[in-house]
């Protein structure tokens, strides 16, 4: 579990304000940061990553305390039980993939977790190629075997997926739930990919200028209701047309067009633009507004 106290003045919009956030983190979960850019999920990464180093309060992962101003105690990063995921990769770009994976490892590192992460993240065909000969999907998959090679108790991922296509967000995706749950990791994910944030989160937080403005199931936050269905999948409104008694729907999910056959009462405050969490229940169709 984490378990958080923070306070940190930062600058939000030019703006100087307080982060101010106390919470707790399931350990085992994956937990989304959503938000406009500069409301201070970066920075709280790096706070708990020990690479910025909060006014007051205290961290705490899994019964071992991090940080706590009142007693003094700041461990180092180095002695933080973290894996970090960058959207630049940060890879060294004159060291083969596997000689990335054994740099990052410390002294007491064996060779097998090394093997181990290159089967699951499927990198045996790239192991000998340097950074500069693999694509951008490539080289992430990389990153993220790096952050996991210390054997990290919480893995932090800062928009890693978001300069990627979507064949290759989707697959990336699949990775990281895999090595999360191949590990028993607790993942915190920045990401403003409402699709992202459905498909992947057990959890979701939405910060504001540095103030906590909600936590729980992230389809509950977005559609305000909670929807137990058989399937649900999130996209944009396309066109609505009306057809007898009931409309037509097109919706954009990734690639694909999807027609959904709906009551007038079910479109109420739903538009063309709009992204839309789209369920099956008892074989009806159920459509809400993301906010």
């Amino acid at each position: 579990m984490i378990e958080l106290s923070l306070q940190k003045k930062l600058l939000f919009d030019t703006v100087e304000a307080a982060l101010e956030l106390v919470l707790d983190i399931d350990h085992g979960s994956i937990t989304t940061l959503y938000g406009k850019s500069g409301a201070g999920k970066t920075s709280l990464l790096k706070m708990i990553a020990g690479l910025m180093t909060p006014e007051k309060g205290n961290i705490t992962i899994n019964g071992k305390i991090w940080y706590d101003s009142t007693k003094g105690i700041n461990l180092p990063p180095q002695k933080r039980e973290v894996g970090f995921v960058f959207q630049d990769y940060a890879l060294f770009p004159n060291m083969t993939v596997k000689e990335n994976l054994l740099f990052a490892q410390d002294k007491t590192g064996d060779s097998k977790r090394i093997r181990q992460l290159i089967d699951i993240i499927e990198l045996g065909d790239l192991q000998h190629r340097r950074p500069g000969l693999l694509s951008g999907g490539q080289q992430q998959r990389v990153a993220l075997a790096r952050a996991l090679v210390r054997k990290p108790q919480v893995l932090m991922l800062d928009e890693p997926l978001s300069a990627l296509d979507y064949d290759m967000r989707q697959k990336l995706q699949q990775y990281i739930i895999q090595v999360h749950r191949e590990y028993d990791l607790t993942t915190l994910l920045i990401s403003h990919d409402i699709s992202e944030i459905l498909k992947m989160s057990d959890k979701m937080l939405i910060i504001d200028n540095g103030k906590q403005i909600a936590y729980g199931d992230s389809k509950e936050i977005f559609t305000r209701k909670n929807i137990s269905a058989k399937f649900q999948f999130s996209g944009e409104v396309m066109s609505i047309e009306k057809q007898d008694f009931l409309y037509i729907v097109t919706i954009l999910i990734g690639r694909d067009l999807v027609k959904v056959a709906v009551e007038g009462s079910d479109l109420e405050n739903i538009s063309v633009g709009d992204q839309v969490l789209v369920a099956s229940k008892a074989f009806n169709p159920i459509i809400r507004k993301i906010r």
